[in-house]
């Protein structure tokens, strides 16, 4: 009877799977956009927010979720896309960095998204300005790219800082 090799032989011969990564997707004037599925808390239907005065324009005011009050950073403004429309509520995603919950106002919720990292591509040289600060990247989706936002730069840029006393 044949003894079966060593499985740690077959193990270095065969070729490394990609590991799977998993995103929060939502849309922003119908760019596909996606968070780090463990960076999210949750996301929730609009809340009321309490607008805040001398605040910068990217902060929409604070909600309350449940007691814990959390700073509204408007997405649209941030990524300087036009305003959406006077009528349309936006939805919130939740994010939770070292410094506390921040909320995300997005313009739609899409799905989690699983995703192997090597469809992922670094943004080209030739984007530049505020976006390479907030986009890590893209996925390449079967029928689209998602952008991969960077939740820790999207919520420190200088004018999100300020108002929620995060040292950049």
């Amino acid at each position: 009877m044949r003894r079966c090799p060593p499985s740690s032989r077959w193990r270095s011969l065969a070729k490394p799977m990609a590991q799977k990564l998993k995103f929060c997707t939502f849309y922003l004037d119908n760019l596909l956009f996606g968070v780090d599925l463990t960076h999210v808390q949750e996301v929730i239907r609009y809340l009321e927010m309490t607008r805040v005065p001398l605040a910068p324009s990217v902060i929409s005011g604070l909600i309350n979720l449940r007691g814990q009050i959390v700073t509204a950073v408007d997405l649209r403004k941030r990524l300087e896309i036009a305003p959406r429309a006077s009528d349309a509520r936006p939805m919130n995603v939740i994010v939770r960095g070292d410094d506390g919950a921040v909320s995300l106002l997005v313009d739609e919720i899409g799905d989690v998204v699983e995703v192997d990292e090597d469809s992922f591509e670094p943004p080209p040289e030739t984007l530049r300005g505020k976006i390479r600060t907030v986009i890590l990247g893209v996925h390449k989706l079967n029928d689209r790219l998602m952008h991969v936002l960077d939740t820790d730069k999207a919520c420190q840029a200088a004018e999100v800082s300020e108002a929620v006393g995060i040292h950049v």
